[in-house]
C-alpha cells in the first residue's frame, strides 16, 4: 500500500511539475530587465524634451537645486541615492535616468547625440526650476563630462559644480582614458560569462541587448579592475542601444566641451579617486585645467563609484564646497 501510495504521490508531483512549466520568451518585457516608466505607469517619470524619463526628487523645492547626473552614458543614477543626503543639508536634490537609459523610456540608435544630452538636462532644469532659484549640477563620469558640456553652452545659469572623474572634456583625452580603463581580459572569468550567456540569450531588442550589457557591466568590478571598484554597486538596468549609439556618435563627431569654459569664473570642485589606477592626480590635473577656477580633491579609500564606496570621505569635501558657494 506504502508503494503505491507512494508512486501516486509521485505521478501527481511529475505531473504537477511538468504541466506547470512556461515557456518564457526572453524579449516579453519585465522577463529579462525591469520594466521602464513607459511601462509601468508605478514609476515615478517626467515627460520633457519629447522624451519619458524616470526622476524623482529630495527636500524642499524652493531650496537651491542639486542635479545629479550618473555616467554611462547607459548607465542609471541607482548608485548615486547617497547624494540625497543633501536635502537634509537644505537642497533640492533631484536625479533621473539619462534619455535611452536606466528606467527611462527607449528610443533608437538615431536619437543619441550630444546635442540632445544638453537639451535634455536643460529642460529638466526648468521643469524643476522656480524663479531666481540656484541650480548646481553633480555629476559622476559621463555625469561631470554632461555637466561641463552645459556650462560651456549655458555657463550663466549654473551656480557651481561639483565633478566626479570625468573621463575627458575633449574627445582625443577621454578616448585615452577609456583604453586606460579597460581590464576585459580575452580568456578571463568575465569574459567566459558574458561569452556564456551569449550563447543562451539571443536578440536584438532592448530587453535582450540591456541584459547583456548588465552582464559585461561585471567587468567594472571583476578582480583587477583598473578604475579601483571594490565590488558591484546598485543599478536598475542599462540602456545598450544608448551606449553604444553615442560611442559611435563621439567617434564621427569628435567633441571638445571647452570652448567656452574661459568665461566660467565660479570655482568648481573636481574630485578624484585614491584607488582609481588609470586616473590619479596628473590626470585630473590636467582635465580640470580647462576651468580658470579648481578646488581639487582626492577621495581616499575608493575608486570610480566615489559616492557609493567613499561617500565618506566625498561628503564633507561636497558639503564645504555647496556651502561656501551659497
Amino acid at each position: 500500500m506504502k508503494t503505491l501510495l507512494f508512486a501516486l504521490v509521485t505521478a501527481v508531483l511529475a505531473a504537477a511539475t511538468f504541466t506547470s512549466c512556461e515557456t518564457v520568451e526572453w524579449s516579453e518585457p519585465g522577463a529579462l530587465v525591469p520594466l521602464t516608466v513607459d511601462q509601468d505607469p508605478t514609476l515615478p517619470s517626467i515627460s520633457v524634451n519629447g522624451t519619458q524619463l524616470h526622476a524623482e526628487t529630495y527636500g524642499n523645492p524652493n531650496d537651491q537645486m542639486i542635479i545629479v547626473l550618473h555616467g554611462g552614458p547607459g548607465s542609471d543614477y541607482r548608485s548615486l541615492l547617497n547624494c540625497s543626503r543633501f536635502a537634509a543639508d537644505g537642497y533640492f536634490v533631484v536625479f533621473y535616468d539619462q534619455r535611452g537609459s536606466g528606467l527611462s523610456k527607449r528610443h533608437g540608435k538615431e536619437v543619441y547625440t550630444k546635442q540632445v544630452f544638453v537639451d535634455d538636462l536643460r529642460a529638466v532644469i526648468n521643469h524643476y526650476k522656480q524663479p531666481g532659484q540656484k541650480v548646481i549640477l553633480m555629476g559622476l563620469s559621463w555625469g561631470a563630462m554632461l555637466a561641463t558640456a552645459y556650462v560651456n553652452e549655458h555657463p550663466a545659469e549654473i551656480s557651481g559644480v561639483v565633478m566626479m572623474e570625468p573621463g575627458g572634456f575633449i574627445w582625443r583625452d577621454a578616448e585615452a582614458y577609456i583604453k586606460r580603463c579597460r581590464s576585459l581580459e580575452l580568456f578571463g572569468e568575465t569574459s567566459n560569462d558574458y561569452l556564456f550567456i551569449d550563447q543562451i540569450v539571443t536578440g536584438h531588442d532592448h530587453n535582450v541587448l540591456d541584459y547583456k550589457a548588465a552582464v559585461q557591466a561585471a567587468a567594472d568590478f571583476a578582480k583587477g579592475n583598473k578604475v579601483g571598484n571594490q565590488g558591484p554597486s546598485p543599478f536598475w538596468r542599462i540602456g545598450a542601444v544608448c551606449a553604444s549609439a553615442s560611442f559611435e556618435y563621439v567617434h564621427a563627431h569628435p567633441f571638445d566641451y571647452t570652448t567656452n569654459l574661459q568665461h566660467y569664473t565660479t570655482r568648481v570642485l573636481f574630485m578624484y579617486s585614491e584607488l582609481n589606477t588609470a586616473y590619479g592626480r596628473a590626470y585630473a590635473e590636467h582635465v580640470s585645467s580647462a576651468y580658470p577656477n579648481v578646488q581639487l580633491a582626492e577621495v581616499m579609500g575608493t575608486g570610480h563609484e566615489i559616492p557609493y564606496f567613499g561617500w565618506a570621505g566625498f561628503y564633507p569635501v561636497a558639503k564645504a564646497y555647496l556651502d561656501s558657494i551659497r
